[in-house]
Protein backbone atom coordinates (compact mmCIF):
# COMPACT_ATOMS: atom_id res chain seq x y z
CA UNK A 1 0.00 0.00 0.00
CA UNK A 2 1.34 3.49 -1.27
CA UNK A 3 0.60 6.48 1.09
CA UNK A 4 1.82 9.86 -0.50
CA UNK A 5 1.87 13.15 2.13
CA UNK A 6 2.59 16.27 1.97
CA UNK A 7 6.00 17.24 3.59
CA UNK A 8 5.67 19.84 6.66
CA UNK A 9 8.34 20.72 8.89
CA UNK A 10 8.00 18.98 11.80
CA UNK A 11 8.99 16.15 9.01
CA UNK A 12 12.50 17.79 8.45
CA UNK A 13 14.36 15.28 10.58
CA UNK A 14 12.78 12.51 8.59
CA UNK A 15 13.34 13.98 5.41
CA UNK A 16 17.37 14.92 5.79
CA UNK A 17 17.84 11.57 7.34
CA UNK A 18 15.87 9.76 3.79
CA UNK A 19 18.09 12.41 1.34
CA UNK A 20 21.57 11.23 3.71
CA UNK A 21 20.91 7.63 2.68
CA UNK A 22 19.39 8.37 -1.08
CA UNK A 23 21.28 6.85 -4.02
CA UNK A 24 20.74 10.02 -6.05
CA UNK A 25 20.29 13.27 -3.56
CA UNK A 26 22.95 15.49 -3.23
CA UNK A 27 22.91 18.50 -0.54
CA UNK A 28 20.74 20.68 -2.20
CA UNK A 29 18.02 18.21 -1.21
CA UNK A 30 18.18 19.19 2.48
CA UNK A 31 15.75 21.02 3.99
CA UNK A 32 18.39 23.88 4.87
CA UNK A 33 19.09 24.60 1.57
CA UNK A 34 15.68 23.99 -0.15
CA UNK A 35 13.73 26.42 2.65
CA UNK A 36 15.95 29.60 2.11
CA UNK A 37 13.46 30.71 -0.53
CA UNK A 38 10.43 29.23 0.71
CA UNK A 39 8.90 32.93 0.69
CA UNK A 40 9.00 32.36 -3.08
CA UNK A 41 7.89 29.18 -3.91
CA UNK A 42 4.92 27.58 -2.50
CA UNK A 43 6.17 24.58 -0.94
CA UNK A 44 4.14 21.36 -2.14
CA UNK A 45 7.12 18.41 -1.24
CA UNK A 46 5.87 14.76 -0.90
CA UNK A 47 6.70 11.54 0.98
CA UNK A 48 6.21 8.46 -0.66
CA UNK A 49 5.35 5.74 2.27
CA UNK A 50 5.39 1.62 1.51
CA UNK A 51 3.39 -0.12 3.81
CA UNK A 52 4.12 2.39 6.66
CA UNK A 53 7.97 3.33 5.44
CA UNK A 54 9.71 6.34 3.82
CA UNK A 55 10.48 4.79 0.63
CA UNK A 56 11.11 8.05 -1.96
CA UNK A 57 10.77 12.02 -1.77
CA UNK A 58 9.64 14.18 -4.26
CA UNK A 59 11.08 17.93 -4.00
CA UNK A 60 8.55 19.60 -5.13
CA UNK A 61 6.29 23.23 -5.51
CA UNK A 62 3.03 24.34 -6.32
CA UNK A 63 1.98 27.61 -8.99
CA UNK A 64 -1.86 27.80 -9.77
CA UNK A 65 -2.55 23.83 -11.28
CA UNK A 66 1.16 22.98 -12.13
CA UNK A 67 3.38 20.76 -10.05
CA UNK A 68 6.98 21.92 -10.17
CA UNK A 69 9.96 19.64 -9.32
CA UNK A 70 11.48 22.20 -7.92
CA UNK A 71 11.79 25.10 -9.45
CA UNK A 72 14.04 27.04 -7.01
CA UNK A 73 16.42 23.83 -8.07
CA UNK A 74 18.71 23.63 -10.73
CA UNK A 75 17.58 19.76 -10.86
CA UNK A 76 14.66 17.84 -8.59
CA UNK A 77 12.82 14.68 -9.33
CA UNK A 78 12.24 11.49 -7.95
CA UNK A 79 14.81 11.22 -4.61
CA UNK A 80 14.95 6.89 -3.81
CA UNK A 81 17.00 4.41 -2.45
CA UNK A 82 19.14 1.68 -3.52
CA UNK A 83 16.37 -0.99 -2.65
CA UNK A 84 13.62 0.77 -5.16
CA UNK A 85 12.83 -0.63 -8.07
CA UNK A 86 11.20 -0.31 -11.43
CA UNK A 87 7.96 -1.00 -10.89
CA UNK A 88 7.38 -0.14 -7.57
CA UNK A 89 8.65 3.56 -9.02
CA UNK A 90 6.17 3.10 -11.79
CA UNK A 91 3.87 2.50 -9.23
CA UNK A 92 4.59 5.84 -7.21
CA UNK A 93 4.07 7.85 -10.55
CA UNK A 94 0.66 6.31 -10.95
CA UNK A 95 -0.33 6.95 -7.09
CA UNK A 96 1.30 10.42 -7.54
CA UNK A 97 -0.87 11.28 -10.67
CA UNK A 98 -4.18 10.19 -9.10
CA UNK A 99 -2.96 12.03 -5.55
CA UNK A 100 -2.37 15.17 -7.79
CA UNK A 101 -5.99 15.20 -9.90
CA UNK A 102 -7.67 14.76 -6.46
CA UNK A 103 -5.95 17.65 -5.23
CA UNK A 104 -7.04 19.79 -8.70
CA UNK A 105 -3.51 19.71 -10.56
CA UNK A 106 -3.40 19.44 -14.11
CA UNK A 107 -0.19 19.29 -15.24
CA UNK A 108 3.57 18.32 -13.92
CA UNK A 109 6.90 19.81 -14.82
CA UNK A 110 9.59 17.43 -13.84
CA UNK A 111 13.51 17.57 -13.85
CA UNK A 112 15.35 15.13 -13.07
CA UNK A 113 18.77 14.49 -11.09
CA UNK A 114 21.02 14.30 -13.90
CA UNK A 115 23.00 10.97 -13.93
CA UNK A 116 26.15 12.07 -13.18
CA UNK A 117 24.99 12.98 -9.84
CA UNK A 118 24.11 9.66 -9.08
CA UNK A 119 25.43 7.11 -6.82
CA UNK A 120 24.35 4.41 -8.36
CA UNK A 121 22.02 3.46 -11.22
CA UNK A 122 19.30 5.42 -10.72
CA UNK A 123 16.59 6.20 -13.84
CA UNK A 124 13.73 4.28 -13.03
CA UNK A 125 11.85 7.52 -12.70
CA UNK A 126 13.01 8.14 -16.65
CA UNK A 127 11.23 5.02 -16.81
CA UNK A 128 8.03 5.50 -15.10
CA UNK A 129 7.90 8.77 -17.19
CA UNK A 130 7.72 6.88 -20.18
CA UNK A 131 5.15 4.42 -19.58
CA UNK A 132 3.14 5.50 -16.85
CA UNK A 133 2.89 9.50 -16.89
CA UNK A 134 3.73 9.50 -21.15
CA UNK A 135 5.43 12.65 -20.13
CA UNK A 136 7.17 14.55 -22.93
CA UNK A 137 10.41 16.46 -23.41
CA UNK A 138 9.82 20.03 -22.27
CA UNK A 139 13.16 21.88 -22.30
CA UNK A 140 17.01 20.80 -22.49
CA UNK A 141 19.81 22.20 -21.07
CA UNK A 142 23.69 21.22 -22.13
CA UNK A 143 26.17 21.19 -19.26
CA UNK A 144 29.58 20.21 -19.77
CA UNK A 145 31.12 17.63 -17.98
CA UNK A 146 35.26 16.32 -17.30
CA UNK A 147 36.19 13.17 -15.58
CA UNK A 148 39.39 13.85 -14.18
CA UNK A 149 40.19 9.98 -14.43
CA UNK A 150 39.43 9.90 -17.99
CA UNK A 151 41.04 13.63 -19.00
CA UNK A 152 40.62 14.68 -22.68
CA UNK A 153 44.00 16.90 -23.97
CA UNK A 154 42.80 20.53 -23.24
CA UNK A 155 42.60 22.96 -26.59
CA UNK A 156 46.18 24.60 -27.40
CA UNK A 157 44.66 28.10 -26.51
CA UNK A 158 43.21 26.49 -23.18
CA UNK A 159 47.26 25.63 -22.34
CA UNK A 160 48.68 29.14 -23.44
CA UNK A 161 46.41 31.06 -21.46
CA UNK A 162 46.99 28.69 -17.86
CA UNK A 163 50.74 29.14 -18.64
CA UNK A 164 49.76 32.74 -19.35
CA UNK A 165 48.43 33.07 -15.91
CA UNK A 166 51.65 31.32 -14.38
CA UNK A 167 53.84 33.90 -16.13
CA UNK A 168 51.28 36.46 -14.67
CA UNK A 169 51.79 35.68 -11.32
CA UNK A 170 48.25 34.70 -10.78
CA UNK A 171 47.71 33.37 -7.00
CA UNK A 172 45.44 30.25 -6.65
CA UNK A 173 43.74 29.99 -3.19
CA UNK A 174 39.77 29.49 -1.38
CA UNK A 175 38.36 32.36 0.23
CA UNK A 176 35.45 33.41 2.41
CA UNK A 177 35.49 36.70 0.67
CA UNK A 178 32.18 36.37 -1.47
CA UNK A 179 31.25 39.88 -1.15
CA UNK A 180 34.77 40.73 -3.97
CA UNK A 181 33.63 37.97 -6.01
CA UNK A 182 29.95 39.16 -5.89
CA UNK A 183 30.89 42.27 -6.74
CA UNK A 184 32.71 40.87 -9.98
CA UNK A 185 29.90 38.42 -11.06
CA UNK A 186 27.10 41.07 -10.81
CA UNK A 187 28.88 43.71 -12.95
CA UNK A 188 29.96 41.15 -15.52
CA UNK A 189 26.00 39.13 -15.52
CA UNK A 190 24.70 42.91 -15.63
CA UNK A 191 26.73 43.90 -18.97
CA UNK A 192 26.30 41.01 -20.51
CA UNK A 193 22.97 39.54 -20.55
CA UNK A 194 21.28 42.52 -17.94
CA UNK A 195 21.08 39.97 -15.56
CA UNK A 196 21.71 39.30 -11.47
CA UNK A 197 23.25 35.95 -9.98
CA UNK A 198 20.48 33.90 -9.25
CA UNK A 199 21.26 33.87 -5.66
CA UNK A 200 21.94 37.28 -4.15
CA UNK A 201 25.43 38.06 -1.46
CA UNK A 202 23.14 37.42 1.48
CA UNK A 203 21.98 34.24 0.28
CA UNK A 204 24.95 32.63 -1.02
CA UNK A 205 26.46 33.70 2.33
CA UNK A 206 23.60 32.28 4.02
CA UNK A 207 24.13 28.90 2.37
CA UNK A 208 27.45 28.83 2.90
CA UNK A 209 27.28 29.12 6.78
CA UNK A 210 24.44 26.37 6.38
CA UNK A 211 27.05 23.93 3.85
CA UNK A 212 30.16 25.04 4.86
CA UNK A 213 31.73 21.59 3.54
CA UNK A 214 29.55 21.71 0.44
CA UNK A 215 29.45 25.15 -0.88
CA UNK A 216 33.15 26.82 -1.49
CA UNK A 217 34.48 29.87 -3.42
CA UNK A 218 37.98 29.38 -5.22
CA UNK A 219 39.79 33.03 -6.16
CA UNK A 220 42.39 34.14 -8.15
CA UNK A 221 44.57 37.16 -7.21
CA UNK A 222 47.01 38.85 -9.07
CA UNK A 223 50.69 40.30 -7.71
CA UNK A 224 49.36 42.80 -5.75
CA UNK A 225 46.70 40.83 -4.20
CA UNK A 226 43.90 42.57 -6.89
CA UNK A 227 40.61 39.86 -7.21
CA UNK A 228 40.68 38.90 -10.79
CA UNK A 229 38.47 36.18 -10.81
CA UNK A 230 36.63 33.35 -8.98
CA UNK A 231 34.43 30.28 -8.98
CA UNK A 232 32.02 29.35 -6.59
CA UNK A 233 32.47 25.11 -6.52
CA UNK A 234 29.22 23.25 -4.93
CA UNK A 235 30.89 19.93 -3.74
CA UNK A 236 28.54 16.82 -4.34
CA UNK A 237 29.70 14.08 -2.72
CA UNK A 238 32.57 12.44 -5.56
CA UNK A 239 31.03 15.39 -7.78
CA UNK A 240 32.25 18.88 -8.32
CA UNK A 241 29.75 21.59 -9.69
CA UNK A 242 30.88 24.75 -10.67
CA UNK A 243 27.60 27.06 -9.60
CA UNK A 244 29.15 30.24 -10.89
CA UNK A 245 32.54 31.53 -12.80
CA UNK A 246 33.65 34.98 -13.67
CA UNK A 247 36.27 37.24 -13.83
CA UNK A 248 37.31 41.23 -13.80
CA UNK A 249 38.40 42.58 -17.14
CA UNK A 250 41.87 42.88 -15.58
CA UNK A 251 41.25 38.93 -15.12
CA UNK A 252 40.31 37.81 -18.37
CA UNK A 253 43.23 40.14 -19.87
CA UNK A 254 45.89 37.97 -17.20
CA UNK A 255 43.85 34.76 -18.59
CA UNK A 256 42.61 34.12 -14.64
CA UNK A 257 39.91 31.60 -15.29
CA UNK A 258 42.24 29.75 -16.94
CA UNK A 259 44.59 29.48 -13.69
CA UNK A 260 42.12 29.02 -11.81
CA UNK A 261 40.15 25.80 -13.33
CA UNK A 262 43.67 24.65 -14.18
CA UNK A 263 44.14 24.09 -10.42
CA UNK A 264 41.25 22.99 -9.69
CA UNK A 265 40.94 20.36 -12.09
CA UNK A 266 44.64 19.17 -12.18
CA UNK A 267 45.56 19.96 -7.97
CA UNK A 268 42.71 20.68 -6.09
CA UNK A 269 40.51 17.63 -7.11
CA UNK A 270 42.10 15.58 -9.13
CA UNK A 271 40.07 12.44 -7.12
CA UNK A 272 36.68 13.90 -8.35
CA UNK A 273 34.33 11.61 -10.27
CA UNK A 274 33.26 14.18 -12.47
CA UNK A 275 33.40 17.63 -12.44
CA UNK A 276 30.68 19.53 -14.04
CA UNK A 277 31.34 23.12 -15.54
CA UNK A 278 28.11 23.92 -15.86
CA UNK A 279 25.55 24.56 -18.70
CA UNK A 280 26.31 27.05 -21.42
CA UNK A 281 22.58 27.83 -22.87
CA UNK A 282 19.82 29.65 -22.04
CA UNK A 283 17.19 27.82 -20.10
CA UNK A 284 15.04 25.26 -22.18
CA UNK A 285 16.29 26.98 -25.48
CA UNK A 286 18.44 26.58 -28.55
CA UNK A 287 19.99 30.02 -28.06
CA UNK A 288 23.93 28.55 -27.47
CA UNK A 289 26.67 30.56 -25.29
CA UNK A 290 29.08 29.41 -28.39
CA UNK A 291 32.42 31.50 -26.72
CA UNK A 292 31.29 30.08 -23.02
CA UNK A 293 31.38 26.43 -24.17
CA UNK A 294 33.96 26.70 -26.77
CA UNK A 295 36.18 27.35 -22.92
CA UNK A 296 34.58 24.53 -21.39
CA UNK A 297 35.25 22.55 -24.01
CA UNK A 298 38.73 23.44 -24.32
CA UNK A 299 39.43 22.16 -20.99
CA UNK A 300 37.76 19.06 -21.43
CA UNK A 301 34.27 19.12 -20.73
CA UNK A 302 31.73 16.92 -22.99
CA UNK A 303 28.22 17.20 -22.67
CA UNK A 304 25.51 16.32 -20.18
CA UNK A 305 21.88 16.62 -20.83
CA UNK A 306 20.23 17.96 -18.40
CA UNK A 307 16.06 17.73 -19.17
CA UNK A 308 12.82 18.89 -18.36
CA UNK A 309 9.77 16.96 -18.81
CA UNK A 310 5.86 17.32 -18.87
CA UNK A 311 2.71 15.86 -18.79
CA UNK A 312 -1.08 16.39 -18.19
CA UNK A 313 -2.59 14.40 -15.42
Amino acid sequence: MIEIVRYTPDRTAEWDAFVGQSKNATFLFYRGYMDYHADRFADYSLMFFENGKLSALLPANRLDDVLYSHQGLTYGGLITTRENTTAQVCHFFAELNAFLRNDGFRRVVYKPVPSVYHQLPAEEDLYALFVTCHAQLLGRDVSSVILPANLIKWKRDRHYAANKARTNGIQISQSHDFAAFWQILSDNLRQKFGASPVHSLTEIQLLHSRFPENICLWVAHGKDGELLAGTVLYLCGDVVRSQYISASPEGKRLHAVDGLYDHIIHHAYPDARYIDLGTSNMPHSSDLHISLIYQKEGFGGRAVCFDTYEWMI
